[in-house]
């Protein structure tokens, strides 16, 4: 299909992420993981994810969803990370973690082992992007006088921090192959938002940023991070790293509604509230090649009705 002119992009409420030499794409509550296995097909799998919430309600409700959802989205993403990368791990040490793993956990294994990860890998964001900078900050802020200039100085090493991160893990061979199959995500998404077909032609020429991309969700946690923690303040050093990790939720939740929100409008002000993580998403996608694009079709084919969705859309229109 030859693409005319640009459309106005219309929600279409499926989701991904890239994973080990594939692409992990949700519509709902079903999931799919297509993975360019190392003989070269491509190998999709769909199953139905259950929420981490005791309550399909807590899901649903403004500004407590938000946490929910992130842990489902960190849950989700580790258990795709994880079997994506089955396809490339030898036989034999595959065979050997799983018997002990099951012997130790029995059927609960890949659940337990799931949770150790989210709450390590969340024990390690925190460290690293909230309560580093704010030593920081204090070691440095010896020198300084003023408390608003210190709270300041603590949100720029944030940022600092997040795009130092972001750039240095860029640079890994690996990660930029995880990148390009970022891109590939991205741009099926936009593609069929945008009103054209799936094929690998159209998908080519759809933009690789996505104003829903989890990169734009963590800049929203690190920008309302800096905002909050300039205006709440405490004089004792200990209720001070307290009430950053009591914010978090509150962080994560706030940023969640501006994701959502900004994958829903297309105003001026979403734009330009969602600028910022956008430019990230330069660092954090690549180009994909078609073999990789191919994935993502596949991916998106295995959990999502696009065909239909755009004929409703077109019916709208």
């Amino acid at each position: 299909m030859k693409r005319k002119k640009k459309k106005k992009p219309c929600y279409s409420g499926i989701g991904g992420q890239a994973v080990l030499e594939g692409i992990m794409m949700k519509n709902k509550d079903k999931y799919s993981v297509a993975v360019r296995t190392p003989d070269g097909d491509i190998d999709v799998t769909v199953e139905e994810y259950d929420s981490f919430a005791p309550s399909k309600i807590l899901t649903e409700i403004p500004f407590i969803r938000g946490v929910f959802n992130f842990i489902d989205s960190l849950i989700l993403g580790i258990r795709t990370l994880n079997y994506s990368a089955s396809f490339y791990e030898e036989e034999e040490d595959t065979h050997k973690k799983d018997k002990i793993l099951d012997r130790i956990f029995k059927d609960n294994a890949e659940k337990v082992l799931s949770t150790i990860t989210v709450i390590v890998s969340v024990a390690i964001a925190i460290g690293f992007f909230i309560l580093l900078p704010y030593y920081l900050s204090q070691l440095l802020g010896r020198f300084i006088v003023s408390d608003t200039a210190i709270a300041a100085l603590e949100g720029v090493l944030r940022v600092l921090i997040f795009v130092l991160y972001i750039v240095l893990i860029s640079c890994m061979k690996d990660i930029k192959r995880v990148f390009m199959y970022h891109g590939a995500e991205h741009k099926c998404i936009n593609c069929i938002e945008n009103g054209y077909e799936l094929t690998v032609e159209n998908v080519k020429h759809s933009s690789r940023e996505h104003k829903r991309c989890g990169t734009s969700f963590l800049f929203f946690v690190v920008f309302l991070s800096v905002i909050l923690f300039i205006f709440i303040r405490v004089e004792e050093p200990v209720a001070r790293v307290a009430v950053r990790l009591l914010l978090i939720p509150v962080i994560a939740s706030l940023a969640y509604e501006i994701i959502r929100l900004a994958g829903r409008t297309n105003n001026i002000i979403v734009r330009i509230l969602s600028a910022p993580g956008m430019w990230l998403q330069r660092l954090t996608t690549r180009e994909p090649d078609e073999r990789m694009i191919e994935v993502g079709i596949a991916a998106v084919d295995a959990v999502f009705d696009w065909k239909e969705y755009l004929k409703n859309r077109a019916d709208e229109l």
